[in-house]
């Protein structure tokens, strides 16, 4: 006996024309839908994203297949990617119904569901419903029961639960109406195969054939029509984010973490810098409001969020995409708020956790541009101080510039204008420069060097500002100037290798800079020291003791450097105890974004937040491996009255005591 089944059972062929007119129209209408709002994305300016178009249609197939950064968050993730997998396999299935029913057999006499293929086939759809059915209960449960914090419900999520709910119960009931007539008590055990359907068969085989052909017919249709629901709703709710979602992932940027657009100030056919309306973003920025599922998961990792600031990231994307739709001439500024867009520390938990690959930063730096640029407008008076001593004096601590290379006194460190003959450039930053607490890891990071037997050099009174924090602020202007003044000393002596111990200054000359020409080798002390330690160069003595680490978010998640530093504080004789936000999970420590030079004034400082989560690892030894974390965490031990319980150190501090061991 040849194992298979009719498939346009109890319905007949006849069927065919209504039905294929019918899934006609639902498809034309998802299309208009689908152009409707591609149109809206045209009010964007270009942005080039179709660069090597085949790779990036094989990356995103592979991240949609594979749901990898849906599971990055693990409950919830593991649930809609079931969800997802289930879902995908009944379409699969659907597809090879199709094209035997209508194309093989009729065209060329060919049936492939048949025998022990048709029986597998069987069972894996079965298994498939019934993991998508559990899966989205399991979501209903979460959204409408447990009501996770921040997770808003409206009539979009009502109606994509209930959809799917109904397409996937209504197929159980076809499927198990068929079988009660027609596989039930035949003796060929090919009922077993579906073991979903024939549990429902069990449920409603006493009806009798002639009502089980009856329920069976209407809910074929009524299936038919929920799956013709399906099409039509998809570019008008939520559901539209199968779509946009993947195509987000096509046209993700593919740059470097963090890049940013450099403008061309100079460019006199431009009347206006930095996005205060939707025609002023990129039709990217708008595809990504489109494609925001609204998961909130940005929301819960943003420190200013957690710290009860008025800004999330979520909030955010949204506000873009319902002013795109609603009111494109909107202010968008007004709309978000001006205490939001300050509040970032341009930190990228939100981007690096996002299932939909949204770039957030990048979009409050353009309305902090406007801002600046245009209306002149900062976050506060302090911020407006210091901007002024960048320019004046070279950094924004307001100290003269002569005395940038004082902290060196005593150390051996050469001045390139003396003598340029040097191995490595140490591109100190303003803040080891002048404020005496990062001098001291100015120092330890000189001395190291000097263990290693590396020459270093310093610019000295010609170092300026990198221009980072004033740029993340909006001051594009300000930093292109500073970034043309340091490119051309550095270049001019003919520097080949620059390394820096501030993670701000690592990116911004090792990626920012290279949008102007700069051509240097740049490099973070951690993984500078790293290596001399690998090769045997640097000599440690390790001494046991335990401490935590605090990811920098422009080493971490800007760079993907987690282990080097860890590496480090094991050679020397560390036990690390991590806090239960890390790595690419870390929580800023408030002072990225500019926000260094700006005050707190809004809810928790940031800062504070993050010492108290070191001092529940009960180590007593916060290390990092940033000026900025040093500083802030300075600060924040002091405001959470943690003072004689924890320490914050840098790496390089512990490190060079290790050498003092020795000798």
């Amino acid at each position: 006996m040849e194992f298979t089944r009719e498939i346009y059972w109890n319905v007949g062929h006849g069927v065919l024309i209504p039905m294929y007119a019918l899934a006609l129209l639902a498809v034309g209408i998802l299309v208009h839908g689908a152009l409707k709002r591609i149109g809206v994305y045209r009010l964007g300016k270009p942005v080039n994203r179709t660069d090597d178009l085949r790779g990036r249609i094989a990356a995103a197939l592979r991240d949609v297949l594979s749901q990898r950064q849906v599971l990055r968050v693990r409950a919830p993730g593991l649930a809609h990617s079931l969800f997802f997998w289930g879902f995908l396999v009944l379409a699969l299935g659907t597809t090879l119904i199709f094209l035997q029913a209508d194309l093989t057999d009729p065209v060329f006499g060919w049936k492939f569901l048949t025998g022990t293929f048709y029986k597998l086939f069987s069972l894996v759809l079965d298994i498939a419903g019934l993991l998508a059915l559990v899966m989205l209960g399991v979501l209903f449960y979460r959204r409408y029961w447990v009501r996770p914090p921040g997770l808003a419900s409206d009539r979009d999520d009502a109606i994509m639960h209930g959809l799917l709910f109904a397409i996937l119960t209504t197929g159980f009931v076809i499927e198990g109406a068929r079988m009660a007539v027609t596989e039930l008590g035949a003796g060929t055990g090919l009922a077993a195969w579906s073991p979903v359907g024939l549990f429902v068969a069990g449920r409603i085989s006493g009806l009798g054939e002639e009502s089980l052909r009856s329920l069976h017919k209407g809910v074929w249709w009524i299936h038919f029509f929920l799956t013709l629901g399906f099409f039509v709703v998809l570019p008008r709710t939520k559901f539209r984010h199968i779509l946009t979602t993947s195509a987000n992932y096509v046209f993700a940027d593919h740059r470097r973490k963090g890049s940013t657009e450099t403008l061309d100030l100079e460019d006199e056919q431009t009347e206006r810098f930095g996005a205060a309306r939707i025609r002023d973003l990129t039709w990217k920025d708008i595809l990504d409001g489109d494609a925001c599922t609204e998961c909130k998961r940005c929301q819960d990792r943003c420190p200013a969020w957690h710290t009860e600031k008025p800004l999330s990231p979520m909030e955010v994307i949204a506000h873009i995409r319902d002013a795109a739709f609603g009111q494109p001439d909107a202010d968008l500024i007004d709309t978000i708020g001006r205490d939001a867009l300050w509040a970032c520390t341009t930190c990228r938990a939100c981007q690096e956790i996002c299932p939909a690959t949204i770039e957030h930063v990048n979009k409050i730096i353009d309305m902090r541009r406007h801002l600046v640029l245009m209306a002149g407008e900062f976050p506060g008076e302090e911020v407006m101080v210091a901007t002024d001593n960048v320019e004046v004096n070279g950094n924004p601590l307001g100290l003269a510039f002569s005395a940038r290379g004082d902290w060196a006194e005593g150390l051996g460190v050469t001045r390139l204008a003396e003598n340029a003959d040097v191995d490595i450039l140490y591109f100190v930053g303003c803040y080891a420069s002048f404020d005496k607490r990062n001098i001291k890891v100015a120092r330890s990071f000189v001395r190291l060097c000097a263990a290693a037997g590396i020459k270093v050099g310093i610019l000295g009174k010609e170092e300026k500002c990198c221009g980072e924090p004033v740029r993340k602020l909006g001051n594009e202007y300000l930093y292109q100037g500073l970034a043309a003044e340091n490119i051309g000393i550095m270049q001019g002596y003919g520097v080949k290798k620059i390394v820096t111990a501030c993670p701000h200054c690592f990116n911004t000359l090792d990626r920012d800079y290279r949008d102007l020409g700069f051509d240097i080798d740049v490099e973070h002390y951690v993984t500078f020291l790293q290596k001399l330690v690998q090769d045997g160069r640097l000599k440690l003595r390790p001494g046991h003791f335990a401490c935590t680490y605090h990811d920098s978010c422009y080493i971490g998640r800007y760079n993907d450097i987690y282990e080097p530093p860890r590496s480090l504080l094991s050679a020397a004789g560390a036990t690390v105890r991590e806090m239960e936000r890390n790595r690419d999970e870390g929580f800023c420590c408030g002072g990225g974004g500019g926000r260094v030079i700006a005050d707190e004034k809004i809810g928790t400082r940031i800062c504070e937040t993050r010492a108290k989560m070191a001092a529940e690892t009960g180590t007593g030894i916060l290390v990092s491996n940033c000026p900025f974390c040093l500083t802030m965490f300075e600060d924040g031990v002091k405001g959470a009255g943690l003072e004689g319980k924890m320490v914050p150190r840098d790496i390089a501090e512990i490190l060079v005591e290790r050498l003092e061991k020795q000798d």
